[in-house]
């Protein structure tokens, strides 16, 4: 197997869900004791999060370069960003490291296409869902249309996201908004969500919505354990 190197702590709820799944999906591909060779860099988020609030994405491209580039050292062959919004940085860490980045939106519009969209809704952090991170990739390279909440439906799954979902609170309440706010994607004439906030799927299923739902850690995970073993 290659070895994986992951930029986690971002936060460290969906890093602690990447290890996991990771783990339990190559033993049940290999099976008899074999588990995933992993190393992990993760960060103090709260450095990373005033970073990002400043939009300072030269010094964040730095910063998790220069930790990929250690990860690389150390023995990593390809690496994951384990988050969306840091794929804002992503050519950036591949320059750093010189190692591969397997890109979590690229993961997510195979599966979209798979599942026979057109047209798919996009939530996630404001930076996520403002930005051509997701948008381009998936029209460049997979043909497909976004749909973005309106703003203040932006701003409160932003907040979700920052106030809650990354501190490991996940309200009843937020989850009754974030169906809403999905029931007015489908109105809008999105035939799935992509979920693109790694501490979403902690929040919202499958049986959140009557569409397609793409667990963006999920997606990004198989990717990982497909080149791991390839």
């Amino acid at each position: 197997m290659r070895t994986l190197g992951i930029l986690g702590g971002m936060s460290h709820e969906s890093t602690l869900e990447y290890y996991r799944r990771l783990n339990r999906d190559v033993a049940a591909r290999m099976g008899g004791l074999h588990s995933a060779p992993l190393l992990i860099h993760s960060f103090d988020f709260a450095g990373i999060a005033a970073l990002l609030e400043a939009e300072r994405w030269d010094a964040l491209g730095e910063t998790l370069g220069q930790a990929a580039l250690n990860l690389a050292r150390a023995g990593a062959q390809g690496m994951v960003i384990a988050t969306n919004t840091m794929h804002l940085v992503a050519d950036e860490v591949a320059r750093v490291s010189g190692l591969p980045v397997l890109h979590i939106a690229k993961a997510t519009g195979a599966a979209a296409r798979r599942a026979g969209c057109s047209r798919v809704g996009l939530l996630g952090t404001r930076f996520t869902m403002e930005t051509g991170v997701y948008a381009d990739v998936l029209k460049a390279d997979f043909g497909l249309s976004t749909l973005i909440p309106d703003e203040p439906d932006r701003a409160f799954v932003h907040e979700a996201i920052f106030g809650e979902l990354v501190r490991g609170v996940f309200a009843d309440s937020t989850r009754a908004r974030f169906r809403e706010i999905m029931a007015r994607l489908a109105e809008a004439g999105a035939e799935g969500v992509i979920l693109g906030c790694t501490e979403i799927p902690l929040l919202i299923g499958p049986d959140d919505a009557a569409m397609p739902l793409f667990d963006t850690t999920a997606l990004h995970c198989d990717m990982a354990v497909d080149w791991m073993l390839s």
